[in-house]
């Protein structure tokens, strides 16, 4: 659940984890050992162990030595690894369940390749590889199964932690905020005066958890903040997927596809266009009343406001490969 990065972030959170007394549940060092299954194994226990804690991330760090966290580098090549013939990245997708977001970054630090693979915290269900769960107790990789008291808790955490408190985008700054919510919109929506300070706006946006504040004073953007208030869907990996789809066809068929387009801003900020668009697309009949001629839509637009608001609201949001979809045909309209 992050936005694209600089580089100069991921050196930072190496050299940040490398201050680290030991390996924790949520982070594991290593120097050459690329053993696909132990990657995917520790994919699994590590997304466990960051939901069990409370961390948007867990990470595995290649080139660091185990015991006093010297930054040596690796001769570990994530984007060149195969398993048989199918590249490291997506067989671990493939054998991962649910699917959740995982990436490597390589980045140079003293001279010294190192490789950071960022791992998203579980949610809803615990991560399985090869159909196996797993869970970090201390530094070492257990079989969730093997520690039910584990399990329980892990479960507990995910029945207590709705989606949208969940980080969409973790620890910028406030200027990156601004950049990427549309605080305008959040005002102008709730009929309040724009704040005449940067301050004011943060507090207004913490205030409905649309931000929320992070022990290193910087702030996180949740999927409530995300999801409504983005200026682009795009810029939050785990909602990209997210924007509503509105196709056009040609007849009553799928088979030719007249238009297509894709929704970019936060549902919040973006409906009103969302709905006008929608009705510029619809067929509408020539009615003459009295002297006047006026076109008048198939739906009335009250109707197409509550559907399509329904659709958006009652998805799952757990779902992330799939997004609120309007199919707009010369006798129907379908909403999914």
């Amino acid at each position: 659940m992050t936005i694209d990065r600089e580089n100069e972030y991921y050196i930072g959170i190496v050299n940040e984890l490398v201050k680290l007394p030991g390996e924790t549940e949520w982070v594991e060092f290593k120097i050459d050992n690329s053993k696909p299954d132990e990657i995917g194994e520790y994919i699994s226990a590590l997304s466990n162990s960051a939901a069990l804690y409370g961390k948007v991330h867990a990470y595995v760090i290649w080139g660091i030595e185990n015991i006093n966290h010297n930054i040596i580098g690796t001769a570990f090549m994530p984007a060149d690894a195969k398993v048989g013939n199918e590249i490291l990245e997506n067989w671990l997708l493939r054998l991962i369940e649910p699917k959740i977001h995982f990436r490597f970054h390589e980045v140079r630090i003293n001279g010294s390749r190192v490789v950071l693979l960022e791992i998203n915290q579980a949610y809803r269900h615990p991560v399985k590889f090869k159909n196996s769960e797993y869970i970090r107790i201390g530094s070492y990789k257990k079989n969730l199964k093997d520690h039910p008291e584990k399990e329980r808790m892990l479960w507990r955490i995910f029945d207590e932690t709705r989606f949208e408190e969940h980080v969409a985008a973790e620890n910028i700054g406030s200027d990156i905020v601004l950049q990427l919510i549309d605080y305008p919109s959040y005002f102008d929506l709730l009929s309040k005066p724009l704040p005449d300070n940067k301050e004011k706006i943060l507090s207004a946006l913490s205030s409905d958890s649309i931000i929320t504040k992070t022990d290193a004073g910087q702030w996180n953007i949740t999927n409530l903040g995300a999801i409504l208030l983005s200026k682009k869907l795009e810029d939050f990996k785990s909602i990209k997927r997210k924007a509503v789809r509105v196709v056009v066809y040609k007849g009553i068929s799928r088979v030719e596809t007249i238009r297509e387009q894709e929704g970019t801003k936060g549902y919040a900020s973006g409906f009103e266009g969302l709905i006008g668009f929608i009705n510029n697309l619809l067929p509408a009949n020539e009615v003459i009343k009295k002297a006047l001629r006026k076109n008048v839509p198939m739906f009335p637009e009250i109707a197409i406001r509550e559907l399509v608001a329904n659709a958006i609201i009652h998805q799952d949001f757990f779902i992330s490969g799939a997004g609120p979809m309007i199919e707009i045909f010369d006798d129907r309209m379908e909403i999914t």
